[in-house]
């Protein structure tokens, strides 16, 4: 198991310089000359040229990338051309929200999407299991602004029982810090309900069709154990893959509710950047974003060993 976990943690390390040297490209993948960008239409040719040093446009390619990448691994992710305060600081200062709204999302998430998936696999060909189908792929093809603007709509403006803007942080107390995240999860969360259901309802018609499952129904096991005892974990291996591939999905629907419910998070922050071209927020952002992708996916390696022994071999 150690030897596994060692492994994985290995190979990470090339997929991160990888995923470094596509972040630190954006700038110079950029259409335009990025320092001209950011100076406008009126900026004198000084301007731009202090502009352009303090992007290191005037130095070698691989001698900025270097220097770059030196000052991430130290907790140094540059300073914004606009505001000039460290794009670190200004990360820290986001997180939470962001956090708090994809962690929140992704507990409602799994708590409804993998039981909907048992039901509608044990209920197979039922209205019950075409009902939760049906919701999957509405869940799937509606997009996440029109199903937030709807639910502020319902909720905020004609119940108004709950936030429709803002977020409250942890230390304001528990229930306004939640009351905040409702909405914006609910909305982020529906396609991910969805992809979960549907591949876990498959996985299990999978798995309900094997000799053990019959098996085991024979030996008198009844309906609760069969389904959760003993399918379920054997179907855990398709679900835990789309649950973390599932991350990408929320970290883009993250941009979008967050701006919906203006919500100050990692999202509104990536806006602003693009909308600014300010290129050092852009790269801290989408390397941290980047970050935690394979972060997610390193865990959903290490859990198949959980799930299937064989893969630790």
């Amino acid at each position: 198991m150690l030897g596994y976990i060692v492994r994985r943690l290995l190979a990470t390390i090339p997929v991160m310089g990888i995923v470094a040297l596509t972040v630190f490209s954006l700038l110079y993948l950029a259409p335009g000359d990025p320092a001209a960008i950011i100076a406008g239409d009126q900026a004198t040719v000084a301007e731009i040229a202090k502009i352009r040093a303090s992007l290191g446009l005037d130095q070698p390619y691989l001698v900025r990338f270097g220097h770059w990448l030196w000052q991430v691994v130290h907790g140094n992710l540059g300073t914004s051309v606009f505001t000039g305060q460290p794009v670190s600081a200004m990360i820290a200062e986001r997180l939470e929200p962001t956090l708090a709204l994809m962690i929140f999302t992704m507990l409602i998430a799994i708590t409804v999407a993998v039981p909907l998936g048992v039901i509608a696999a044990w209920k197979h060909g039922s209205w019950i299991d075409r009902a939760i189908m049906v919701f999957a792929v509405l869940g799937f093809s509606v997009p996440v602004f029109v199903i937030a603007y709807l639910l502020a709509y319902v909720f905020g403006l004609v119940f108004r029982i709950l936030p429709v803007q803002g977020f409250e942080p942890l230390s304001r107390g528990f229930w306004p810090f939640l009351r905040g995240l409702i909405l914006p999860s609910l909305a982020l969360g529906a396609i991910y309900v969805a992809l979960l259901a549907r591949i876990t309802r498959a996985a299990m018609l999978e798995v309900l069709a094997q000799d053990y499952v019959r098996t085991a129904r024979a030996k008198g096991v009844g309906q609760r154990g069969v389904l959760f005892v003993h399918a379920l974990k054997n179907a855990a291996n398709p679900v835990v893959t789309v649950a973390g591939l599932g991350v990408a999905l929320l970290i883009g629907g993250t941009v979008v509710t967050e701006t919906v419910f203006a919500i100050p998070g990692l999202g509104t922050l990536t806006v602003n950047a693009i909308l600014e071209r300010d290129y050092p927020v852009i790269q801290g952002v989408v390397l941290l974003f980047s970050f935690a992708y394979v972060l997610v996916n390193l865990i959903v390696d290490l859990l198949y060993s959980f799930f299937d022994p064989r893969i630790r071999l």
